[in-house]
């Protein structure tokens, strides 16, 4: 199995996202979180998942998709992922990554 690594701007994204989403509902703000959470688990079978991010020139860095939301990754190992960020599809991601 995958080892799911969450580097400390994917945690932080999260925490923004909830902060947002909290100011109408704690609620459905846990809930967002944790179905982009649960849609990770999908990366520990170890098949290639997802599709290449167009806008970085890597192909180790992937994406998967939860609702509005990019959940953006690098393969490491056959082993290891790291989920680097969490985007709402709304937002320009080239802003994020330069």
């Amino acid at each position: 199995m995958v080892r799911i690594k969450w580097l400390k701007s994917a945690k932080t994204d999260l925490k923004e996202i909830f902060d947002f989403i909290s100011l109408d509902s704690k609620r459905y703000a846990r809930f967002q979180v944790e179905k982009i959470q649960n849609k990770t688990e999908i990366l520990k079978t170890g098949m290639i998942t997802g599709k290449r991010v167009s806008e970085i020139d890597d192909d180790n860095v992937r994406e998967i998709f939860e609702g509005n939301y990019r959940i953006i990754y690098r393969i490491i190992s056959e082993n290891e992922i790291h989920i680097l960020l969490i985007h709402h599809g709304a937002k320009d991601v080239l802003k994020r990554i330069k």
